[in-house]
């Protein structure tokens, strides 16, 4: 019985660090994105603003 409450566990462990990871790679992308898009916008403007 607690070989199988074990097994349970270290799925539900390698289950929870999938997810974090998905996440966090997640946030990166999309903290990454906005980024760059922050960036090409601030680019135009002051392009715009030289002329």
């Amino acid at each position: 019985m607690k070989n199988s409450c074990n097994k349970f566990s270290t799925i539900l462990a390698i289950i929870a660090v999938a997810t974090a990871l998905t996440a966090a790679t997640a946030a990166i992308l999309v903290f990454l994105e906005k980024k760059r898009r922050d960036d090409k916008e601030l680019e135009h403007y002051l392009d715009c603003s030289i002329q």
